[in-house]
C-alpha cells in the first residue's frame, strides 16, 4: 500500500508523462507535491522503485517509466443493521404551505395611513415566514432601510400588533396621519425612529405621538 505522498507522486508523474511525452523534471515534482526539498523526491522515487510501480533508467536525465498504478481501494459495504435508516428532515407541511396576506399598498414618511388600511389585493407568501397572527404586506418606496437589506421596491410582510422591543423594526405611524418603516428605540418618554441609511435622521418624538402598526417578518424581493 502506497503512502499518500508516493501515490500523489505516481498520478503526478503518469499524467505528465501522457501530456508530454517525457517525465517531469525533479523541481516540478517537489513544487507539485509540496515539499521544500528534491531530496523528498528522491526518497519518494526511490520507493515507489522498491515496490515495483515506477523503474528509474539510470544515466539519462528525466527518464522515469511508470511500470504499474495502484489498484483504485472500493471501501467494504456498510455492515447490515438491524436499526431502520435515518429519515432525512422534511419541511413541516405548516412549511411548505403558502398564505395569502393582504396588500394595502406603500410606505413611506408622509404616506397617509389609508395606505396601510385599504385592503387592495392579496399576495402569496411562504408558510414558515408567518405565525399565529395576522399579517400584510407593504411595498417599500425609499432607501431610508437600504443599510438594513430593504430596499425600494421591496416587499414588507408585516406582523400586526401595537407593541415592538428596541431594536426592531416596526411600521410606525405618526400623528395618526402618515406611516413609515424604521427601526424603534425607546429613549424614556420619548420614541426614536432610525432610520438605516447615514444619509437620514433618526426623528425623536415624544411617544404620544407614535403608535406601532406592526414588526417586520419577512420581505420579499423581486428580480
Amino acid at each position: 500500500m502506497l503512502t499518500k505522498k508516493q501515490h500523489e507522486l505516481l498520478l503526478f508523474i503518469d499524467g505528465h508523462l501522457r501530456r508530454t511525452g517525457f517525465s517531469p523534471s525533479f523541481d516540478e515534482m517537489k513544487d507539485a507535491l509540496g515539499l521544500r526539498s528534491k531530496s523528498g523526491i528522491h526518497r519518494l522515487i526511490s520507493a515507489l522503485e522498491e515496490r515495483g510501480f515506477l523503474h528509474r533508467r539510470h544515466h539519462r536525465a528525466r527518464a522515469l517509466e511508470i511500470l504499474r498504478l495502484p489498484d483504485i481501494e472500493v471501501p467494504p459495504p456498510p455492515a447490515p443493521s438491524d436499526s431502520p435508516a435515518p429519515v432525512p428532515d422534511l419541511p413541516s407541511p405548516e412549511m411548505m404551505a403558502v398564505v395569502e396576506v393582504p396588500f394595502v399598498g406603500r410606505i413611506a414618511a408622509g404616506n397617509p395611513i389609508e395606505a396601510i388600511t385599504a385592503e387592495t389585493a392579496r399576495i402569496v407568501v411562504p408558510g414558515d415566514m408567518l405565525g399565529k397572527a395576522s399579517h400584510y404586506a407593504l411595498e417599500v418606496t425609499g432607501d431610508s432601510m437600504q443599510e438594513a437589506g430593504i430596499l425600494d421596491g421591496d416587499m414588507v410582510i408585516i406582523r400586526e400588533g401595537a407593541h415592538a422591543a428596541d431594536g426592531q423594526i416596526v411600521v410606525a405611524l405618526i400623528d395618526g396621519e402618515e406611516v413609515t418603516l424604521k427601526r424603534l428605540r425607546h429613549e424614556g418618554g420619548e420614541i426614536a425612529l432610525v432610520p438605516a441609511n447615514s444619509h437620514y435622521e433618526t426623528r425623536v418624538l415624544p411617544a404620544g405621538r407614535v403608535s406601532v402598526q406592526g414588526t417586520l417578518a419577512g420581505l420579499i424581493r423581486r428580480y
